[in-house]
């Protein structure tokens, strides 16, 4: 796994890269974000772990540049401590979100959660999964959404939350079920995290996303995939 750091404070840049290392990965790192941009336009990383305050450009614009042409998983780290501040982070494109201070144990149980969710199966053995006459299309094998031929964009955490209801059309998750299948972990918390996610996605796939057609939602209850594939099950 290629990862790159983008982190100014020079004590949890060295313990972050010594840590990752040692989990054998290859590690990167850069120290403002106009190095950091360029380094992700040149090479190809796995997953970018992203402070927000850094200097140059700021970690909320590269978190906006790198989703113009690309869905590698980006993990925000940052002091920014208040809820709003981790909804915009999810709504700018990052896939999880850990906060200062931060143990490393839990630093490594994001990433290998995010390998996991890059490293998933097709579902029920299709490859590909058309809906609503093909115009939204699943790509299981690529992880590509297509809505009317055009990329959604998805993120790789979107991407699976979305496998996962489609799996099972018309049941209904709650938001601690979403949040443990898609994230390895419950949301201890109100399930703000999961519902920006699947309002991530609904602006993404959905012709009007004030009314979702595809993922639905049961007051009190959680979620479901509405929808049954073209070819069927």
């Amino acid at each position: 796994m290629n990862i790159l750091i983008v982190e100014d404070d020079d004590s949890i840049r060295n313990v972050l890269q010594s840590y990752l290392i040692n989990e054998g990965w290859t590690v990167h790192t850069s120290e403002d974000g106009n190095d950091a941009l360029q380094k992700i336009y040149n090479f190809k990383f796995d997953l970018l772990l992203l402070d927000l305050m850094i200097p140059g450009v700021s970690g909320e614009e590269i978190c906006k540049q790198i989703r113009k042409f690309s869905n590698i998983p980006i993990i925000m780290i940052t002091s920014k401590a208040q809820e709003m501040d981790t909804i915009n982070g999810l709504n700018l494109g990052a896939d999880d979100y850990i906060t200062k201070p931060f143990r490393m144990k839990e630093v490594i149980a994001r990433i290998r959660a995010i390998q996991r969710r890059m490293n998933m199966f097709p579902v029920n053995n299709q490859t590909v999964m058309r809906f609503n006459r093909g115009n939204l299309v699943i790509n299981f094998e690529s992880k590509e959404v297509y809505v009317n031929s055009k990329p959604a964009n998805l993120t790789i955490t979107e991407f699976k939350l979305l496998s996962v209801l489609v799996k099972n059309p018309n049941k209904l998750y709650t938001r601690q079920e979403l949040s443990y299948e898609v994230q390895g972990y419950r949301d201890i918390g109100d399930g703000r995290t999961t519902d920006t996610h699947i309002k991530n996605i609904r602006k993404k796939i959905e012709e009007d996303h004030k009314n979702p057609v595809y993922i639905v939602t049961k007051i009190g209850g959680g979620y479901k995939f509405s929808y049954h594939s073209d070819e069927g099950f």
